[in-house]
Order: structure tokens, then sequence, then C-alpha cells
């Protein structure tokens, strides 16, 4: 009647059963240690080869961050360059529209249908008078001066 109780109740036999503890369980204890008596001994050989060691490192870090600094430096140059390249690009297109609209302004034909729509004529003979200097040289600079002038009235 007691197997058939524990059956009945969702027991599980002790064969099956699992225990939370696999093994013997470990038990710590405190000690108090009093190393204030101690004093510690200077190794001069093992002091030189820290000595060492911290300046290996100190060189390999340096020379690490030397190449990554000129790498960085390489990149930036990089984008620096395509930047210029961009820019120049954009200058060079801006310098051929701006001459193509200087050539179009320039066009005598236009200049002519322009004054023609402001009321402007061609100049009759004798009506267009030189300055000193020679033709040849329109752009020199021109000096003005007190002759008197004949100005021909139309």
């Amino acid at each position: 009647m007691a197997a058939a109780a524990a059956t009945i109740r969702g027991a599980v036999p002790a064969a099956e059963r699992r225990s939370f503890w696999t093994g013997t369980p470990e038990i710590y204890f405190s000690k108090a240690i009093d190393n204030s008596r101690l004093v510690k001994v200077e190794d001069p050989r093992r002091h030189r080869e820290m000595k060492q060691f911290g300046t290996a490192m100190a060189l390999l870090f340096l020379l690490v961050f030397t190449y990554a600094w000129q790498h960085f430096k390489a990149i930036e140059y990089g984008y620096q360059i395509e930047s210029a390249k961009r820019e120049l690009s954009g200058i060079t297109e801006m310098n051929h529209a701006l001459r193509l609209e200087d050539a179009s302004l320039r066009d005598p034909e236009r200049i002519d249908l322009l004054a023609r729509r402001m009321g402007l004529v061609p100049p009759e003979p004798g009506q267009v008078i030189r300055m000193e200097g020679s033709v040849a040289e329109p752009q020199g600079p021109v000096m003005a001066s007190n002759a008197a002038v004949m100005v021909v009235a139309p």
C-alpha cells in the first residue's frame, strides 16, 4: 500500500532522484594573516630586466604610434588631394562657362542689335575724333590736353 501511495502522490523513486550536491560541499574559512613584519628584498637583476622591458615596450609603442600617425596622415592627405581635384574641376568648368559667356557678350552682332534697339545709329564720317597716340596702342594711357578740339556739329 505504501508503494501505491508514493506513486499516487507523484513522488519520484529514489533511484531516479538527483541531489543538488554532486560532491562534497566546499567550505571556506577566513584566516587572518599578518604580513606586516615581512620586508621585500630588492632584486637588482629583476629591476634591470623590468627597466629593459619597459624601454623596449616604450620603443615599440613609439614605432607603432609613428607608423599609425603616418598612415592616418597619408589618408588625410589623400582626402585633401581629392577635394582639391574636385575644386579644380569645378573652377575649370566655371572658367570655361565664363569664357563662353564673355565670348557671347562680346559678339559684335549682339552688340549691334542691342544698340539699334536703344536707338543708336552708326557714326557718320567726321563724327569720330581720334585722340593723340598711335592706333596700334588703344589700351595705353591717354593724356588730357588743353588744346582746342574742333567738333563738327551734325
